[in-house]
């Protein structure tokens, strides 16, 4: 499994490019229902070392990274030309009430998470960015 720290090591271009667009705004979490229908959820990721997301105890999000882990993170994008372009990540979220790790979570949050929040650590296995180049898209891949 591949922390942020280590997919920024192994792909800094695309690591960089997935920090700012992230940070541009609101991303869409997708996750698994339990009867294996998809849901998609609004989310305001943190990039620390690692990838962290917080939320209610409630949400049906956390409940279904909880049954099954597996997750997708997609960026907003700007308008229907792919605006700054797009980046999406995928992996495994595991839940953690390590207090270090959620300090470390809190520090590298832009606003301040509530202390009822439960904390994700998002592993990266698979990571993909587009650009487009006088409208061409230009897609790059990376893979653990």
């Amino acid at each position: 499994m591949t922390s942020w720290k280590e997919f920024k090591q192994q792909a800094p271009e695309l690591a960089a490019f997935g920090e700012a667009r992230f940070q541009s705004g609101v991303a869409y979490l997708g996750t698994l229902r339990a009867d294996g229908s998809p849901r998609v959820h609004p989310v305001t990721p943190i990039i620390g070392e690692q990838l962290f997301l917080f939320m209610e105890p409630t949400s049906p999000k956390g409940k279904d990274l909880q049954r099954d882990a597996r997750y997708t993170l997609h960026c907003s994008v700007k308008d229907s030309g792919g605006g700054d372009g797009e980046f999406y990540v995928r992996g495994k979220a595991v839940r953690v009430d390590d207090s270090l790790i959620r300090e470390q979570a809190v520090k590298a949050s832009s606003y301040s998470p509530q202390d009822r929040y439960i904390l994700f650590v998002l592993t990266i296995e698979f990571a993909f960015m587009n650009t487009y180049v006088n409208g061409d898209p230009t897609p790059r891949r990376w893979q653990a």
